[in-house]
């Protein structure tokens, strides 16, 4: 139950039943997870912030992380395995995406329709922290014709765009759907990203929210995490929104 009348605002408090679709809990194959063991503690602590569904999303980066459909399935199946094996964590749904870097590499799976999307037709992409893509407004429009939802993860986290807070909107009118990291609600990425959060929040650009979880600090962090009181209300049916699009129970 959510503490309204306590003098810190927990962030914890309102993820009862939350279902995290962004995050890096699959073991050994990006800059999450390094191995199962590592997984399940990540798995572990957010079960007891109150997380029953993970859409682990991978990074699939041309230079850095070249996953494919096999190399996520191997590493979910021995995720799998292992939950099943566990007494505490059996109750678990983990049901994999992936993360894309709108690279030429992106471009090239578009085309042939080759994305491991989150539910439905939902496909989480990602930008550069240095710029976005030139012809973004043009990968947009092809990522919509192919019949594919667009969400930008972490729209608060581009620097290039926190003096042109109007472009935001552009991307919107688009047909970008926005998820927001919840760690851009602390101080974790800087003040910049977190002044930028709020604002997305409360011009109501956000649709989504996952945890984009890298490590156990990162689970830590969001443990002790207090809020901001002007934007309880608006997080709170942001999260219902997520949970209520993302479910599969």
């Amino acid at each position: 139950m959510f503490h309204f009348f306590s003098k810190k605002l927990f962030l914890k408090d309102l993820l009862e039943d939350f279902v995290d679709i962004h995050n890096h809990i699959l073991p050994g194959i990006d800059d999450g997870a390094k191995t199962i063991e590592d997984a399940l503690l990540l798995i572990k602590k957010m079960k007891e912030l109150g997380v029953k569904q993970f859409i682990p999303t991978p990074h699939i980066m041309q230079d850095f992380y070249p996953n494919t459909d096999e190399s996520i399935g191997g590493a979910y199946q021995i995720l799998l395995e292992a939950l099943s094996a566990s007494k505490s964590l059996d109750t678990i749904t983990v049901n994999p995406a992936a993360e894309y870097m709108l690279d030429s590499h992106f471009e090239s799976l578009l085309e042939n329709k080759n994305l491991f999307t989150l539910k439905r037709d939902y496909v989480l992409i990602e930008m550069s922290y240095f710029q976005a893509p030139i012809n973004l407004e043009d990968i947009i429009f092809k990522i919509k014709t192919q019949g594919y939802l667009p969400i930008l993860a972490h729209p608060e986290r581009y620097s290039f765009y926190h003096n042109n807070l109007e472009y935001y909107k552009r991307l919107k009118q688009l047909g970008c759907f926005f998820q927001l990291n919840l760690l851009s609600l602390g101080n974790h990425y800087g003040k910049n990203v977190e002044k930028t959060a709020s604002y997305l929040i409360e011009e109501q650009l956000i649709d989504f929210v996952g945890t984009d979880i890298h490590n156990e600090g990162h689970v830590d962090k969001l443990s002790n995490l207090t809020l901001n009181k002007k934007i309880v209300k608006s997080l709170n049916g942001i999260i219902e929104n997520t949970n209520r699009t993302f479910s599969v129970i």
